[in-house]
């Protein structure tokens, strides 16, 4: 969790860990990130080796391939392998940028 805040640091776009508190979501651009899962790696019956995954979430009113290139940016100095998907969130009228990943605990 410590290397995921330090990512949220570095990428200096308002962030929350899984939501933001009713009422004091800040106007877009903003994140939220969370670790939905794992992938571990077995061996003998036991957790071998401890992979988690990791959501990056970026919510935008617009599309803005600079903000996401800030991301893919900090993503990127870190060796991260990423993949990202993009929809549109008509209730809310925001875009929504997924990165997923894993890594490693």
């Amino acid at each position: 969790m410590d290397k995921l805040l330090e990512l949220m640091a570095e990428i200096d776009i308002p962030s929350a860990y899984d939501h933001f508190a009713e009422g004091e979501s800040p106007d877009p651009p903003f994140i939220t990130y969370l670790l939905p899962g794992s992938d571990n790696f077995a061996a003998d019956g036991k957790v071998y080796f401890r992979i988690t995954e990791v959501h990056i979430e970026l919510y935008t009113d617009e599309k803005n391939p600079e903000v996401e290139a800030l991301v893919e940016t900090v993503l990127d100095a870190h060796g991260i392998f990423y993949d990202k998907t993009e929809v549109w969130i008509d209730s809310e009228k925001l875009y929504e940028v997924l990165y997923s990943f894993e890594t490693e605990d």
